[in-house]
């Protein structure tokens, strides 16, 4: 391809709208252009890109096996309203009616369409286990798209779907699709981590997220270098040290006038912040149930925790007013000295709680606070579980490590759905003595379109995009350094032929720009390698620049195709 004759608007500053650095080199490389808020068209080079991180996945899915199909963007309102989802899946949907005043949506996902396809269709175990996949656009009316391709309204997704007759069945294909995400992003180029999530709308008992690791990401990571255990943040777990034990002492109420936060109790009581427990008020948003969340003094709580522990939709914490309907004031909440039952209050207790002797916690009345409780003779949870947020630092439950911190982009989830939409939908099969059995579903995304916008988080520096070789729009740039120079083009030219020869991508720069102008254009768009045919073209000898290190390697002609394949691999 010549550059003259391809379609390319690269643009010298940022543009205002772009927050993150892949939105800004997207627009700034001429990769995608704004349509509406969150809705991007793709440019030539763009979606060259975009295409090939589609055929890595569409190559990966078939070699583990699953079967490729395309469904429907438009999906009618009642297989949703059949698995329960319609009403749960909130304003994100993007919803319509038809002109008979029929409810449809514009498909973020399709566990529904998939299993109303497959309950036709499939009705004994000897046609199962079968993984069926798509890659698709999918629509989300997102509160406030931003960040580019990282959360937009439209965006390209592959979804696949596992339907089997047992458990092992299930766990089998999870494994495999496991393996096959890893394949993707390691021929993808980028440095990523897997680990435990939090399964959120799309439900099930267990799922596993895979991140692309980047300062700029949304996601908060936990993981252990000494055990590789991994986990989003809203999964996370960690050891606690319980205190030593002590003989227990009689509650005391005691002043503490104006001392409502847990770091200024501690400071005026003298107590340790271990020896003290925080009460913190939420309610479930969908009953109203209130519920009070012991935890200790230094640990935050983890309301997804809290959220799943409850299996509700979401919760809230109390505002002021409904804290003072029910007799309780800000600040000064505990567990001891309330009849929390007879206020219709659920108490959770984090396990950082029940083993603290002698803690300190709110008096339930105004500037007071009690010292020496203890759970088990002062009060008891309706709920004892790991509600606690993990932070830098604290000790794997696996290797007694610290942990350690990160961020990262979470472009792939895979889920185990069980029979979260199998049964709900009737989609049953005949097992061997001839009875209906509910079939066991597992579910596998990846964000084809945001795992592009990734790369860039990941793979950036202060002149534009670098690309690893397998994703890139053109693998090598040919420039002529002086375009009016005969050796230098004809140099080019020949080269240039030579790359296309030997099946490597290569767009030739023959525009009649200054050099300069050439290697920022190539260095924004991020061509793994530059081929400059220069002063030394007549010998023909070309300068071969490796964008990701800098370097620049003089290169006989005739050991240019050979040397970049060789790059290839390393870059």
């Amino acid at each position: 391809m010549r550059f003259s004759k391809y379609y390319v608007k690269t643009l010298k500053e940022n543009p205002k709208e772009a927050e993150v650095v892949s939105h800004q080199l997207l627009l700034r490389a001429g990769m995608i252009k704004k349509m509406a808020s969150g809705v991007y068209s793709y440019l030539p080079l763009g979606y060259k890109t975009l295409r090939k991180v589609e055929n890595i996945v569409r190559e990966e899915m078939d070699r583990a096996g699953a079967v490729e199909l395309l469904m429907p963007v438009l999906q009618p309102a009642e297989i949703w309203q059949e698995s329960g989802r319609w009403d749960v899946m909130g304003p994100e949907m993007m919803r319509l009616k038809d002109r008979h005043e029929r409810d449809f949506v514009l498909g973020p996902t399709h566990e529904e369409a998939i299993t109303d396809i497959v309950r036709s269709d499939i009705f004994s175990y000897k046609q199962l286990p079968i993984n069926l996949y798509q890659i698709q656009t999918k629509f989300r009316d997102e509160r406030r798209p931003r960040f580019g391709l990282m959360r937009g309204r439209e965006f390209l997704m592959k979804d696949a779907y596992s339907f089997g007759v047992t458990r092992e069945d299930l766990d089998k294909e999870f494994d495999n699709m496991q393996e096959a995400y890893s394949r993707v992003f390691k021929r993808c180029g980028l440095d990523f981590r897997i680990v435990d999530a939090d399964s959120g709308a799309i439900g099930g008992s267990g799922s596993k997220e895979f991140h692309v690791m980047a300062n700029s990401g949304e996601d908060e990571l936990i993981f252990c270098d000494s055990c590789h255990y991994g986990a989003n943040v809203e999964k996370a777990v960690n050891v606690i040290t319980n205190l030593p034990k002590e003989e227990l002492k009689e509650p005391v109420l005691v002043p503490t006038p104006n001392i409502a936060k847990i770091e200024d109790v501690v400071a005026n009581l003298g107590v340790e912040i271990e020896r003290t427990v925080k009460a913190i008020m939420y309610k479930d948003m969908v009953t109203d149930e209130p519920y009070m969340v012991l935890i200790r003094g230094d640990i935050e709580v983890n309301e997804v925790k809290v959220k799943n522990l409850i299996d509700t939709i979401d919760i809230a914490m109390l505002t002021d007013e409904e804290l003072e309907a029910l007799g309780l004031f800000k600040g000064f909440i505990g567990p001891y000295g309330m009849d929390l039952k007879a206020k219709g209050i659920k108490v959770i207790a984090d396990p950082s709680v029940t083993e603290i002797p002698n803690h300190t916690a709110g008096g339930n009345k105004p500037d007071t606070h009690y010292l020496n409780v203890n759970y088990g003779r002062d009060y008891e949870a309706d709920i004892v579980a790991d509600v606690r947020k993990v932070k830098e630092g604290d000790t794997c439950s696996i290797c007694g490590k610290p942990l350690r911190v990160a961020r990262g982009i979470e472009c792939g989830h895979i889920f185990k759905l069980g029979k979260k939409y199998s049964e709900p939908m009737k989609a049953t099969v005949l097992d061997e003595n001839g009875k209906d059995i509910v079939m066991e579903m597992g579910c596998y995304g990846i964000g084809v379109s945001r795992t592009m916008a990734a790369a860039i988080e990941q793979n950036n520096d202060e002149n534009g995009i670098i690309w690893p070789s397998a994703i890139a729009p053109f693998v090598v740039d040919v420039i002529a350094a002086n375009i009016k120079d005969e050796a230098q083009t004809n140099l080019a030219e020949e080269v240039y032929k030579n790359l296309l020869d030997s099946g490597i991508e290569t767009i030739y720069d023959d525009r009649n720009e200054r050099a300069g102008f050439k290697f920022k254009d190539a260095d924004l768009i991020g061509f793994p390698f530059k081929v400059v045919c220069g002063k030394k073209s007549a010998e023909g000898i070309v300068e071969l620049k490796i964008r990701r290190t800098g370097e620049t390697i003089e290169t006989a002609k005739a050991d240019v195709v050979a040397t970049v394949k060789e790059l290839m691999k390393k870059y």
